[in-house]
């Protein structure tokens, strides 16, 4: 008898295969899982992905990985302002001797 595996694991591996370009053989080999199995959570995927369903989403490593490098640079945006706008703020408030 097989493993159950919940929908929240089975959508994370799908994403992995059909989001980040992953091979589906490399997968099941990796989770020990059969290539049937998993192209079946893929296939169910795509439907629900075509459908539009807004429930929850589990972001893949790369997906992290991009979000990361996104919010790192505007992070860094957002600190450069702060720099100069405090320079300018010291240039206006200094006392005119």
């Amino acid at each position: 008898m097989g493993k159950h595996r919940d929908s929240q694991f089975k959508e994370y591996v799908a994403k992995l295969i059909v989001e980040d370009h992953r091979m589906v053989t490399e997968v099941a080999h990796e989770l020990e899982i059969s290539s049937s199995t998993i192209k079946g959570w893929v296939s169910d995927y795509r439907k629900k992905k075509k459908k539009g369903s807004d429930q929850e989403t589990y972001l893949t490593p790369s997906e992290v990985e991009t979000l990361q490098k996104q919010h790192e640079k505007e992070l860094n945006k957002l600190r450069e302002e702060n720099e100069i706008l405090k320079k300018a703020m010291h240039i206006f408030t200094k006392d005119p001797s």
